[in-house]
């Protein structure tokens, strides 16, 4: 039998698409609203709970201080099992890390932390998670605040007047060539003065309209030393724990890694992953997260004793031990 073209099955589906039908009644009759406070409810949870963060793109992680200081916040309590098993990583493997959560994260950022930890020196040593954590916490919060700094100083360490430096604009950042090995000794050696450091960067201050450390922080370093480069600067500031809480995705050093209540919340993280069938990462990446998650602590590889694979010209493997060299 033919169904009549006034059925009560077409007419429904002839309403829902016509202009004649008031809002409200499409609206009532497609559950939109439903579905839309659902949405809603569970962005801002996701917000509110730092997890929205999770496997999003670069640029989205860096489009708004709250949702850097969430992704600090998340990939503390993701690998937070290896500051308690004492591990040492590489700079290389804290990027694995970091790509396991957020699949395009470049290696700048992870370089730039790695070289306030080493004091810029060769940045393939290990780390642990703590010291790599709070100086990729300064770098990766406040980044345009530290690239101005940075051209600040390298302006002194020429020999400019404080009342000639002139900070680029984050452009202009972007282009200016690496600092040079030869550079970056004579840097360390000298220097600048820090209290010429402290007024330039207190001017620059008064006219940054992005996020920066608290002042009587950086005055406080700056006060305690008669000559500063720039990353033993850096290093005194990702040790303050005033910085720490101004940021507010970490808690305080001396409840770093005991946290009962965060274990829990892990448990929970794992779960969500399992069954998440949204996620814009891969399979293998989540699969990779899960086993980091769930890894239980291994004994401390000290820096001294860790086994490197080397290889050598002709393709052949050979296992060194660092403490022979």
């Amino acid at each position: 039998m033919l169904m009549s073209p006034l059925s009560p099955e077409r007419t429904t589906t002839m309403n829902r698409f016509s202009s004649a039908v008031p809002d409200n009644e499409y609206l009532a009759d497609s559950n939109v609203l439903f579905y839309l406070s659902d949405a809603v409810s569970q962005l801002f949870s996701s917000v509110k709970n730092s997890n929205h963060v999770l496997f999003r793109e670069y640029s989205y992680i860096m489009a708004t201080p709250h949702n850097r200081a969430s992704f600090i916040r998340v990939f503390w309590r993701c690998y937070r099992q290896i500051g308690k098993s004492g591990e040492l990583l590489s700079m290389l493997e804290y990027r694995s890390l970091l790509q396991l959560l957020c699949p395009d994260f470049p290696l700048e950022p992870v370089q730039n932390a790695a070289r306030i930890v080493l004091m810029d020196d060769a940045i393939d040593y290990l780390m642990s998670f703590s010291d790599f954590l709070f100086a990729f916490q300064l770098q990766f919060y406040y980044k345009e605040f530290l690239d101005s700094v940075l051209v600040i100083y390298q302006d002194l360490l020429a020999g400019k007047s404080p009342n000639t430096v002139i900070v680029p604009t984050s452009t202009s950042i972007e282009q200016l060539p690496p600092v040079a090995a030869e550079e970056s000794d004579r840097e360390q050696q000298d220097g600048v003065e820090p209290s010429t450091l402290a007024q330039c960067v207190d001017a620059f201050c008064d006219r940054f309209k992005h996020s920066h450390p608290p002042r009587s922080c950086m005055r406080g370093v700056l006060e305690q030393t008669n000559r500063i480069s720039y990353y033993s600067f850096l290093m005194s500031l990702a040790k303050q724990e005033a910085i720490n809480q101004a940021i507010g995705a970490l808690p305080n050093k001396a409840e770093f890694l005991i946290d009962p209540e965060m274990d829990q919340e892990l448990d929970k993280l794992i779960a969500q992953i399992s069954v998440s069938p949204g996620s814009n990462s891969s399979g293998s990446a989540v699969g990779g997260l899960k086993e980091m998650l769930q890894r239980k602590a291994s004994p401390r590889r000290n820096i001294h004793h860790r086994r490197r694979i080397e290889v050598e010209s002709d393709g052949s493997t050979e296992e060194t031990d660092s403490s022979e060299n």
